[in-house]
């Protein structure tokens, strides 16, 4: 093998060991280019309708809000039901409530209590969808290949997010903003067909115990320090740093003066920097506290800095950085929680992560829409920058002093 074919070896390792994860990464490259599609046209058509960045934070939050009640006994479901059969359901959800957008809109009916409505059902999906689909990796690959596949995801995630917005902008431009809702819907097409596609009996399964439920969960993750910090950390930054969703149309429209266009490069610049992030970590960098909470830190730093760029073009180039080590603390929060935590206790476990991770977002998008709107949106960047780097800070103190092992973590070891 030559080192070219080697180190492309090493990076999508997971995909050539595993059929089903194969089958699963290729129907969510197709349908999360399509979730970016839609993004970009629901915050254009909320900016159409109202001009307000409080509805943007409002629509942002209703497509969360769900978690918050719903996380924990999704992540009890996951453990004890197939999470295969629930993703199929999920998918073929998200793809009707697509459809539904497409057809409100390509009717000319739309109205903003329609978006609102809609979002809030996709949160509902989302809910069920996201405990499932994070504890799911741990069923298609081994253990040793989790990190990767997570990585590799996460790179499927954040890849899209260059050609999702940059397809949009075409689209919207060319076709107008329903079309976005039609391609979105029909893309789940492809991640069904993979999920169909799959052999049932290469799935690595663990079957829960009986009894297990979501308390017993919660005083898992709360008597274990190297799932509490981490999980503490994460959700003050997701709540209040993570609030790109709603800062970045109105950094494109309110800073720069531009459009559609504007926010879709905006999009596609941090995306580029979270895919070389993400690519990085799948060629085998292991998880550690320490590691997690110098990302937080870097995050808010870069953060920072991208408020204050005083043109579109030096935002774009510092947009690059702060997407690639939002990757990087996104994807070691991550897999330190999958490769922490007992297999019986993983769907509960990726549920709370859920919860932090997407449940935050309805305090956070709210709060983000209306400083933007108070003080303006480079304020709303900078503010949640400062407080990413003082909680990467005083996490670093907690690990410490809660004695957190910072080796990094082995999948070998902890898979037993």
């Amino acid at each position: 093998m030559t080192r070219v074919g080697l180190a492309v070896h090493r990076t999508f390792h997971a995909v050539h060991h595993s059929r089903n994860f194969r089958l699963f990464f290729a129907g969510q490259a197709v349908s999360v280019t399509g979730t970016w599609v839609q993004y970009v046209a629901v915050s254009w058509l909320v900016l159409r309708l109202t001009g307000s960045g409080i509805a943007l934070g409002i629509v942002t939050a209703l497509s969360f809000a769900p978690i918050l009640v719903l996380g924990p006994w999704a992540g009890a479901l996951a453990d004890r039901h197939d999470k295969r059969t629930i993703l199929l359901g999920t998918q073929i959800a998200f793809a009707a409530l697509a459809l539904a957008l497409w057809a409100l809109v390509a009717t000319g009916v739309v109205e903003l209590w329609m978006v609102y409505a809609l979002s809030l059902l996709q949160g509902v999906v989302t809910a069920l969808d996201t405990p499932a689909r994070q504890s799911f990796f741990a069923e298609m690959v081994e253990a040793r290949h989790l990190t990767n596949a997570v990585s590799l995801n996460s790179a499927v995630m954040t890849g899209t997010r260059i050609v999702g917005p940059a397809l949009a902008g075409l689209l919207i431009a060319g076709a107008g903003l329903a079309v976005c809702f039609l391609v979105n819907g029909l893309s789940y097409l492809a991640v069904i067909g993979g999920l169909l596609a799959m052999r049932p009996e290469d799935l690595h399964r663990t079957e829960a115990r009986d009894g297990a439920g979501i308390r017993e969960g919660l005083r898992y993750v709360v008597g274990t320090p190297e799932l509490r910090i981490p999980l503490v950390v994460m959700a003050l930054i997701f709540t209040f740093s993570f609030n790109f969703a709603v800062l970045m149309p109105l950094m494109a429209q309110d800073v720069f003066g531009g459009d559609a266009g504007t926010l879709a490069s905006l999009l596609a610049f941090m995306g580029i920097g979270s895919l070389v992030g993400a690519l990085a970590m799948a060629r085998g960098a292991r998880p550690n506290p320490t590691r997690l909470m110098a990302a937080a830190i870097g995050l808010g730093a870069m953060s920072v800095v991208a408020a204050g760029m005083p043109t579109l073009t030096a935002e774009l180039a510092a947009l690059v950085v702060l997407g690639l080590v939002g990757i990087v603390f996104m994807i070691t929060g991550n897999t330190t929680l999958q490769l922490t935590s007992r297999p019986e206790m993983r769907g509960r476990v990726m549920a709370l992560y859920s919860v932090v991770f997407l449940g935050g977002t309805p305090i956070g998008a709210p709060f983000a829409g209306w400083t933007a709107e108070v003080l303006g949106p480079r304020w709303g960047l900078a503010i949640g920058g400062l407080l990413a780097v003082v909680v990467g800070s005083v996490g670093i103190r907690a690990v410490r002093r809660a004695a957190v092992p910072t080796e990094e973590l082995e999948p070998e070891a902890l898979a037993a």
